[in-house]
């Protein structure tokens, strides 16, 4: 009776080893708020390839029984070898950064996939500078076949707010510092650089300097012009002439659009808000 009662007792405890391991052989990730399970190849490693193998095989059964639907695997540079694993067990490329690639499938065969394409859109932002003699800050950039008159601006770089960016831009390109008074206007394209659609502000910023000292790396020159003699240029685009008159019109109508810091209220990030206010001059 005594030895039943072991054999009872060690058959149990095996099995509780042997569910805790079958638990230890699968990924744990993090769930986001699509209940999506985000694997990270440098916070799990594996020995090797083989290990890897069967660590992917018993967590994607697992996480079928759990009706998980997207699985992202974020493998290092160094994890490489982890790639073509993922790939003949459909994971396809979602997008990539510097010494990291990340890997998605969608788990359920008789559901279209839900997984969102990469980020398509660039954001840009040019800045409407005019000084106290109504004059406003222009630029030509270098290797340009004709010498177009623009805007001071440029790219805004990852998590950097619009207003933030093109404040640096105008520095950059001209040494003069200003501060955000309003957004005027924007365009949006498609088929721009990399294939991406683009989204590009234009801001308009006070100056607190005035004098200009080009940045030579991409400017080839830069001025305070007449806003009349911007608007009959010859080498200004039309692009850069509506959103002069749009600046004109916002002034004469009284309007600006303003931004307030926000927290969202799903993710908890930063962000901001814009909306339309009366013009203070």
């Amino acid at each position: 009776m005594l030895s039943f009662l072991f054999f009872i007792y060690f058959s149990g405890l095996y099995s509780s080893i042997a569910a805790n391991m079958e638990v230890s052989n699968v990924f744990v990730g993090n769930e986001d708020h699509y209940k999506g399970i985000h694997v990270d190849s440098v916070k799990e490693p594996c020995e090797n390839q083989s290990s890897f193998s069967l660590k992917l095989q018993d967590s994607l059964k697992k996480w079928s029984e759990k009706n998980v639907k997207a699985i992202w695997f974020k493998v290092d540079l160094k994890n490489v070898d982890w790639v073509p694993i993922l790939a003949k067990n459909g994971f396809r490329f979602h997008h990539a950064e510097g010494e990291i690639v990340h890997m998605c499938k969608w788990l359920p065969d008789n559901e279209e996939s839900c997984i969102p394409l990469y980020a398509h859109t660039t954001v840009g932002a040019g800045g409407v500078v005019i000084n106290s003699k109504g004059q406003l800050l222009v630029v030509q950039q270098r290797f340009q076949n004709t010498p177009y008159w623009k805007l001071p601006g440029g790219y805004v770089e990852p998590g950097e707010n619009i207003a933030t960016a093109v404040i640096r831009e105008v520095l950059e390109e001209t040494n003069i510092t200003t501060m955000f008074k309003s957004i005027i206007a924007f365009r949006h394209s498609h088929q721009a650089a990399f294939g991406c659609s683009d989204l590009y502000f234009i801001v308009e910023l006070e100056p607190i300097s005035d004098h200009i000292i080009k940045e030579d790396k991409e400017i080839e020159a830069c001025e305070w012009m007449e806003i009349d003699k911007f608007l009959t240029h010859p080498n200004v685009h039309e692009n850069n002439r509506l959103f002069i008159r749009q600046y004109l019109t916002s002034k004469e109508l009284r309007v600006s659009i303003l931004g307030q810091e926000a927290i969202h209220p799903i993710s908890k990030k930063p962000q901001m808000l814009y909306g339309i206010s009366n013009r203070k001059e």
